[in-house]
């Protein structure tokens, strides 16, 4: 049965849990309607985009998993996510960032959102904010913001959230890669006003044009992660392996959980 969670100001929506992290129930459109009206709505969303990497790397490290945790909106990117979740009974289509981001773009447009990109290599979050704007006539960027490698001083930190608040963005798009991205959505979603902080990863280069996406036929069948293992073998060799070994593990523990009589330990 759907269980409904508290969305962070109001309103409630259908999630699954998958080891624990509550992934939320919606269409691909349903995402997108509240990610649009997120500003008119008063909502103020950490947005992750979950994968089963994210699900196995959740059970180990507790940073993550508190910041999946708290005032968190998380969706399925990862296809086998709606997978276990069509299997338990939810209506889940997959949300994929590197489709969000072109989209929101585009229908921001009607609503005057304001786009701020954070993140990715030297020029990266200027080279998006330029592919986007060109394919989006009218839409707004509020500024963009490659970060240095290392960590920020508390003082460093403090200026970049009077920039960013400065620039008044709807939407915060961090491109810092995973994990590290979703601690700092968790550590600044509370002194951010925009709408809107969505960790998207490596949509930064991609959307941007520096790397290749996978064929739509790929993405359409969940084979995407192939593409990608074709590019990097020896960085996600272990993500395709243990790693997912790992995600079905605790997929098939949540599905007998769900189908246990209720009483039973």
């Amino acid at each position: 049965m759907p269980v409904d969670a508290t969305m962070p100001t109001g309103g409630s929506v259908p999630v699954v849990r998958i080891g624990g992290i509550p992934i939320t129930a919606v269409t691909y459109e349903e995402a997108l309607g509240i990610f649009v009206g997120a500003p008119a709505a008063g909502r103020r969303l950490a947005v992750h985009f979950c994968t089963a990497h994210t699900i196995v790397e959740s059970t180990d490290d507790e940073r993550l998993r508190t910041g999946l945790l708290h005032d968190a909106f998380d969706v399925a990117d990862g296809v086998p996510l709606t997978w276990v979740g069509r299997v338990r009974g939810h209506r889940i289509e997959r949300v994929c960032g590197l489709d969000v981001l072109p989209d929101l773009a585009d229908r921001g447009r009607t609503v005057g959102l304001r786009h701020f990109f954070y993140g990715g290599d030297e020029g990266a979050a200027q080279q998006l904010a330029t592919a986007l704007t060109d394919r989006f006539p009218g839409m707004v960027v509020a500024g963009t913001e490659t970060p240095p490698f290392r960590p920020l001083t508390p003082e460093e930190d403090e200026a970049m959230i009077a920039r960013l608040n400065r620039a008044r963005p709807d939407v915060v798009w961090v491109g810092l890669g995973t994990p590290k991205q979703d601690f700092w959505l968790a550590d600044h979603r509370d002194r951010l006003d925009a709408a809107l902080l969505m960790a998207v990863g490596a949509a930064f280069d991609i959307v941007g044009g520096r790397r290749p996406r996978a064929p739509r036929i790929m993405q359409k069948t969940g084979t995407e992660w192939l593409f990608r293992l074709i590019q990097e073998p020896r960085r996600l060799l272990r993500r395709y392996t243990t790693v997912n070994a790992r995600f079905v593990s605790l997929a098939v523990r949540d599905i007998v959980r769900d189908r246990r009589p209720r009483g039973t330990s």
